[in-house]
């Protein structure tokens, strides 16, 4: 990993080369996509058995026999061990009981006209949760996405998990189980985000996409984007530990490891004041690593985009956060709470040594979806807010009519929109 000092004189030039992450679509990717897309929305069903065929080589006669039946969803739970089989549930359980306090009620008042206004608070009515499939299994992904979508109270939740030559993942179908999923087909990439965007024959169109997925998933969510709604385009997994030297060096080393593995591209970068610190966990990094199962790509991960960093103090540590608005934050010293009222920008705070990053990944009850490359300045975490949407209400009384009439009329004549000003004015004049 490389090391940098807030005292160096290029050090904003060496943190804006490490932060730098290209987020601009392949040209490649982003021209195969429009045209899975296209092909898609002209061809329904026909496109998607294609591609599904060609591309995870799985053959079906009709797009009907690539959804899971809840039969086997339920199956998949008693094939499970027990004990990950209560794992799910407690990981729900929680996930569950956190996203319950964030459902937002419809409100409304009078004011001193009796004119009434308000707000309405609906769900969705459908959603589309894209997880990940293949080279590794999500059942954590299939609890952030759904759960929120179910405590909204979204009607008809559609689960698509590619499943490359037919290998399907028993986690999965059982968080699928557990987590209230209404229809799950065996269909990825592109073609699946078309099929939940524009509707097939067989899989009935969606009101809005979440979960992760490749560069070509993600390049698909961006190209529906205003057809359906979606979660965000999320970049690879970032973690920032601020350490004040008083966590074991070796809890920190896992910590850094624990999204480094995700890919090449993670990000992980330790911020401490004490340098015979970050030379301790250098070599706790260092001890450890060579038994990581993902040693190559822990350690193309912290080569390529990881960091160790001096900093003067803690509230310059703060300030550094701030500007790094990463996706997870660890807060590793004695005192937290001291510091937390500094930081503006992060996608989820870790406050103390105990509380490493990966129980948020799992089963600590907030959402593990959360702004990427910065993003953490103007997002927030996916939450049951992404699956509800807000309708004004106003109902102008008499007396409001002559009022507001009187005000839109001047407004609406100001901005030469004739129409406008007689609309209002009809309803006071007579």
């Amino acid at each position: 990993m490389r090391r940098l000092a807030t005292t160096q004189a290029d050090f904003d030039t060496q943190l804006s080369q490490l932060l730098a992450f290209e987020a601009a679509q392949d040209p490649q990717v982003d021209t195969t996509v429009a045209a899975i897309l296209a092909d898609v929305k002209a061809r329904g069903d026909a496109a998607v058995l294609e591609y599904t065929k060609k591309f995870d080589g799985v053959s079906a006669g009709a797009l009907a026999e690539l959804e899971i039946p809840q039969a086997e969803l339920r199956a998949a739970l008693t094939r499970i061990p027990a004990a990950r089989r209560q794992a799910l549930e407690a990981a729900v359980a929680r996930v569950r009981d956190y996203h319950e306090r964030q459902r937002a009620q419809s409100w409304g008042y009078t004011d001193a006209d009796g004119n009434e206004l308000g707000q309405q608070i609906t769900a969705l009515d459908r959603a589309g949760l894209y997880v990940p499939g293949g080279k590794a299994a999500y059942p954590s992904s299939v609890i952030m996405n759904a759960v929120p979508a179910k405590v909204a109270g979204v009607g008809d939740i559609i689960m698509v998990v590619p499943t490359p030559r037919g290998e399907k993942n028993d986690l999965v179908l059982a968080a699928a189980a557990i987590c209230g999923v209404d229809r799950v087909f065996t269909i990825g990439g592109a073609q699946a985000v078309a099929a939940l965007a524009y509707g097939t024959a067989t899989i009935p169109q969606v009101d809005k996409i979440v979960g992760p997925g490749n560069a070509y998933v993600a390049a698909a969510k961006r190209r529906v984007f205003g057809v359906v709604g979606i979660d965000m385009v999320a970049g690879p997994s970032e973690i920032l530990v601020l350490g004040d030297g008083s966590t074991d060096p070796d809890w920190v080393a896992m910590d850094l490891f624990s999204q480094a593995e995700h890919d090449e591209l993670a990000q992980s970068i330790l911020l401490a004041p004490d340098a015979k610190y970050l030379d301790a966990v250098a070599a706790s990094i260092a001890r450890l690593l060579p038994d990581m199962p993902r040693r190559a790509v822990i350690e193309a991960s912290l080569k390529g985009r990881g960091a160790l960093i001096a900093v003067r103090d803690l509230d310059e540590a703060c300030a550094l956060v701030n500007q790094i608005a990463p996706e997870h934050l660890e807060l590793s010293v004695e005192n937290p709470e001291q510091l937390l009222p500094k930081i503006r920008h992060a996608g989820a705070i870790f406050l103390g040594r105990y509380t490493s990053e990966a129980l948020g990944d799992y089963c600590a009850g907030p959402n593990h979806v959360l702004p990427t490359s910065r993003t953490a300045r103007f997002s927030s975490p996916l939450g049951v807010y992404d699956f509800q949407k807000r309708s004004s209400v106003i109902r102008v009384s008499r007396a409001g009519a002559a009022t507001l009439g009187r005000i839109a009329v001047e407004l609406a004549e100001g901005e030469g929109l004739t129409a406008h000003a007689r609309s209002a004015e009809l309803r006071f004049r007579s």
